[in-house]
């Protein structure tokens, strides 16, 4: 295999963030027939610092994700600024775009048997980044793999075996090795714990968080299991419909949410040691909107249980709702707190502080 020459990264400028999403738009198809899957989305992330990202299916989380590395097919449009280190991804040509994937940031995709190629041995996929991005020798970037294996907790002989040779959780950590192959700051993890049980589902979970912490990277983790993100995340944004909804410190947004949908997913989950929950979990009805249609006003509002007529026709933006939180709902103040009411709805209580 013949390496392929990549221009090398600048340095970061100190005090800026390790990335920066500004107003960013994606959308599909165009003219009479666009879908507007991510709809002004601001995000920032710090060396270190982990990100999660949660909502239903359907509400561009996914959509989101590819963006950010320009992942997504040529029947997306993008605008808006994607800064990693201070430089737009969105304006990058593709030499510079190909020396970002791998080394600048990675994702590690849901469904690891089918981002793997069956044929191939582990051990070569892993190598074929750091050989494409020039990184070392044929001989080197297979000692590497070996290496990287034992960091998430495989045998370094394990690099011979094919994909279908292990089990769910054995071909999730391949997959966040090959992530960490090119020593990317910027880890991107999509839904990494879907179909595994729960026992592996938080060894992989604490093996991702080890690795953030030992080399200070940066992780985004999406998901729709706010009690998994609660868990592993310094701090949570809620989409819906394609925008951020609600954003704060995670064990905040999932123990008292601002928002009604922060809320609804929170109740989602039944909690340890709450009977309450236990015995009636509660939820949403019917399903977030087709973003082909989406309703007027506030995009929440058809699901809300705490609507008010103004929120048919008044769409709602991000507001503070108290330190280091903003939710776009028009229920929420800076020293509100919406939680749920004793029918279902939501309840308001300020501070008298």
């Amino acid at each position: 295999m013949t390496a392929v020459k990549t221009e090398s990264a600048p340095k970061p400028e100190t005090g800026q963030p390790l990335l920066d999403v500004r107003n960013l738009h994606v959308t599909y198809g165009s003219g009479a027939s666009s879908v507007p899957a991510v709809r002004g989305v601001d995000l920032r992330v710090e060396a270190g610092q982990k990100l999660g990202i949660a909502g239903e299916s359907g509400c561009g989380k996914s959509t989101l994700a590819l963006a950010l590395l320009r992942l997504l097919p040529a029947s997306a449009t993008l605008s808006g600024e994607i800064l990693l280190d201070g430089e737009d991804i969105l304006t990058m040509k593709w030499g510079r775009l190909r020396a970002v994937r791998w080394a600048g940031a990675s994702i590690v995709f849901q469904g690891a048997m089918h981002s793997l190629n069956a044929v191939h041995r582990i051990g070569d996929q892993i190598a074929e980044p750091i050989l494409l991005h020039g990184r070392a020798t044929p001989a080197a970037a297979h000692r590497r793999a070996g290496e990287l294996l034992e960091q998430v907790g495989l045998p370094a002989a394990r690099a011979d075996a094919y994909p279908h040779e292990l089990s769910g959780g054995q071909r999730q950590r391949v997959m966040i090795a090959m992530a960490l192959a090119c020593d990317p700051r910027l880890i991107i993890a999509d839904e990494p714990t879907t179909a595994l049980d729960v026992m592996i589902q938080a060894q992989i979970l604490r093996l991702i968080e080890q690795l953030v912490s030992d080399q200070d990277l940066g992780l985004i983790m999406i998901s729709h299991d706010l009690a998994v993100l609660s868990d592993t995340c310094d701090r949570l944004s809620v989409m819906y419909a394609g925008r951020v909804v609600e954003e704060g410190p995670a064990k905040q947004v999932y123990e008292n949410a601002r928002h009604p949908y922060g809320s609804a997913l929170s109740a989602a989950f039944p909690r340890i040691g709450d009977l309450s929950s236990r015995h009636a979990p509660r939820g949403l009805p019917g399903d977030p909107p087709d973003p082909s249609a989406l309703p007027s006003g506030c995009t929440f509002h058809p699901r809300c249980p705490a609507a008010l007529d103004s929120c048919a026709t008044e769409d709602q933006e991000l507001r503070p709702a108290g330190p280091s939180r903003r939710a776009a709902c028009v229920l929420v103040e800076p020293e509100a707190t919406v939680t749920p009411g004793p029918h279902g709805g939501t309840e308001e209580a300020r501070s008298t502080s």
